[in-house]
């Protein structure tokens, strides 16, 4: 009984609302935009191959997370470069529409962002600055 007690005081309590208590970096995922940038979140269209890519534009160095809806791939690479080693990988909030985000080192440049595996036809990604 007192595991149970304990198993079920473990549990996160449901979602009332998502999105509604993101933290600061993560505000912009509400709004929509255009480009993937730290302001906003963007829906891109994936391929028949359930991949997209897309590009960055880094201004000042620093750690950078790519957000996502949903299951996928990302990698970021510097101009046609292999994909670089990601520094971090986690989840999203609790009680958000956010699934994963990777977290990435870069340094002033344009990056190209390659999501793949997707599930579906659309992803929501958002560009967030540790």
């Amino acid at each position: 009984m007192f595991l149970t007690a304990l198993a079920l005081s473990l549990t996160p309590a449901p979602c009332r609302t998502y999105d509604a208590a993101l933290p600061q970096p993560l505000r912009g995922w509400t709004r929509t935009g255009r480009g993937l940038d730290t302001r906003h979140a963007v829906t891109l269209n994936a391929g028949r191959d359930h991949g997209l890519t897309t590009t960055l534009q880094i201004r000042k160095g620093g750690t950078f997370g790519i957000a996502l809806d949903q299951a996928g791939w990302i990698d970021v690479a510097r101009g046609r470069g292999k994909p670089l080693a990601y520094a971090a990988l986690g989840n999203g909030p609790q009680c958000s529409t956010i699934r994963k985000i990777v977290r990435y080192r870069l340094q002033p440049g344009t990056y190209r962002v390659t999501v793949s595996r997707l599930k579906g036809t659309r992803a929501r990604l958002m560009l967030v600055r540790y």
